[in-house]
Order: structure tokens, then C-alpha cells, then sequence
């Protein structure tokens, strides 16, 4: 049997400018490489448990899991391609989203007709645009990343360490001087940009 995939644990951070972190991250590793996308984040007014988004003409789901030393674990729960058949909206993408379903019109929806009829209308519902460029590097054996990202044209970094093993998280976290730093996930910074989530005191 094939052996099971564990979902890694992650801690995500934002601010406008990560000067000092970004030096100590380039002297612990060389960059191992420079990624550029754009994807379409849905955030629901429902929920803060399920991260949906498209990139690439794909559905994106992934549910949260669980929290452990204040490290966020999320697993894969769907993905799906566009044009989307009405009964996958039914079925698997209006529950993620937790909010009230339109009236669907349509058997199939390409991704257009997903945004702006579905989507763009609901009062409870917005679909961001987000570019990210990332950079990676590796931490304490663990995925590291500083990544310039841009939230329907607002800009702030990221940086993100991942892994299975918390106790080298925690150490990659200190190793970055990182341990002030609150972990906030994509959804809960997305929302805090456009309004949805007030942001902390």
C-alpha cells in the first residue's frame, strides 16, 4: 500500500516589510527557486475553515484540521475543473462556502460565468484576485517561503514555514526571529485587506 500522505502543519505571517527576517533567512539558505501565479481567492462571510480559490481554471478546496503550538494543519478536500458542472456547485462547492445558495440558471458554468453570476452577486461572497511571487528556501529542514503578494492590487509579504514536524517549525520560527509574529492564514488576511475581518486591536 502506498504510504499515506500526513497534511503538513503551517505558520503564516504578513507585514509590509520583512527586512531583518529576509536577511536572516537568506544567510540560513540559498534561494532554491522564484515562482509567479495568479489565482482567485472566494472568501465566504461563512466561514473561516475551508480555503477555496482557482488558478488555473481549477477549484481549489482545502479545510482546515486542526491547531497544534498555533501552527494551522489543512488537508485537500476537492479539486475541480472549469467549466464546472451545476450539481459539483451543489454538492461539494456551496457547502465549503457555508452560505445560501443562488438560484443556479445554468446545467455547466465556465469560470466567467462562475465569478459573475454565482459569485460576484452574492452579498455574502467576494472573489479576490491574488498575485503571489515566492520565494523558496529551506529552514531547519523545513519549506520556508518570503513571498511578495498582491491582494486585488494591494501589496504585503508573506512568510510561511511548513512541515509535518512541529518541533522544527517552532525552531525555524525562532531561527527567523519570527516568535512576536502572529500566524494568520490566507483566508483571515484576505478578509482583513478588503473589510470582512476587523483587523486585531
Amino acid at each position: 500500500m502506498a504510504e499515506e500522505i500526513k497534511p503538513r502543519f503551517e505558520f503564516r505571517t504578513w507585514a509590509k516589510n520583512f527586512g531583518k527576517v529576509e536577511e536572516k533567512m537568506r544567510k540560513l539558505s540559498a534561494c532554491e527557486g522564484i515562482r509567479e501565479g495568479s489565482e482567485i481567492y472566494i472568501v465566504s462571510d461563512g466561514n473561516n475553515e475551508n480555503n477555496t480559490k482557482v488558478r488555473d481554471k481549477l477549484m481549489d478546496i482545502k479545510v482546515f484540521v486542526t491547531e497544534k503550538e498555533g501552527l494551522e494543519q489543512w488537508n485537500p478536500r476537492m479539486k475541480g475543473e472549469f467549466p464546472m458542472k451545476a450539481a459539483s456547485l451543489v454538492e461539494e462547492v456551496f457547502p465549503a462556502l457555508e452560505v445560501e445558495m443562488p438560484a443556479l440558471k445554468r446545467d455547466e458554468y465556465t469560470l466567467d460565468q462562475y465569478l459573475s453570476e454565482v459569485i460576484i452577486p452574492h452579498p455574502k461572497l467576494a472573489a479576490v484576485r491574488v498575485f503571489k511571487r515566492r520565494f523558496a528556501f529551506t529552514i531547519n529542514d523545513c519549506i520556508t517561503e518570503i513571498a511578495e503578494i498582491e491582494f486585488n492590487g494591494a501589496g504585503l509579504q508573506t512568510v510561511a514555514v511548513e512541515s509535518v514536524d512541529i518541533p522544527a517549525i517552532l525552531k525555524a520560527k525562532d531561527m527567523l526571529g519570527l516568535n512576536e509574529y502572529e500566524n494568520v492564514n490566507y483566508l483571515r488576511a484576505i478578509k482583513r485587506v478588503i473589510g470582512m475581518e476587523p483587523l486585531p486591536a
